[in-house]
């Protein structure tokens, strides 16, 4: 579950930080009336900082549980193995953890990269005008998918891959407490 939960609360942290940048840019619509007619020029340094500081404000969460997740599964199996008389429990069940977590998350990496291409890709393509082109049915699917599709390839697939490697740095430095 570790995996999917990252994943989702990445995807999550797109959408209340693209929320930020929309209140923003309304704020500076109603502030500015000029910038519509090309009068004024818009605060983009305001938007840039709110992305910036929701880019590292947002991935506290899913940082901490990568951080957290295996040293806490492998202290409270090691006191468990400890009363069972299995003193190795804690070991073996972090190192099934960091198993499935590299094998999921890597599928799930490929899974969110490739779909996310994809619906790009779709509505690439019926820009260029298949499908009944801009304003159809389709493209207005398309740019739905589009909205999903860029969290799972701009974000969430590529954080995986932090995120496995997080799992496995810190299961080895912690692996002798363990034991």
């Amino acid at each position: 579950m570790l995996i999917f939960v990252f994943s989702a609360w990445a995807c999550a942290a797109v959408g209340r930080t693209a929320q930020e940048v929309v209140n923003e840019v309304r704020r500076q619509f109603i502030e500015r009336p000029g910038i519509m007619d090309y009068k004024e020029k818009p605060d983009y340094a305001r938007c840039v900082a709110i992305v910036a500081s929701a880019s590292l404000r947002e991935m506290i969460k899913p940082g901490a549980l990568a951080i957290i997740s295996p040293i806490v599964v492998g202290f409270v199996f090691r006191i468990l193995g400890y009363y069972t008389g299995q003193p190795l429990l804690g070991a073996k069940v972090v190192a099934a953890l960091l198993m499935f977590a590299t094998v999921s998350g890597i599928l799930m990496a490929l899974f969110l990269n490739t779909a996310g291409g994809a619906w790009d890709n779709a509505k690439k393509y019926i820009e260029t005008g298949a499908l009944g082109g801009k304003g159809s049915d389709a493209h207005k699917a398309a740019i739905t998918g589009d909205t999903v599709g860029d969290p799972f390839k701009d974000t969430a697939g590529p954080s995986l891959h932090v995120l496995i490697k997080m799992l496995s740095t810190i299961t080895l430095v912690m692996a002798p407490i363990f034991l």
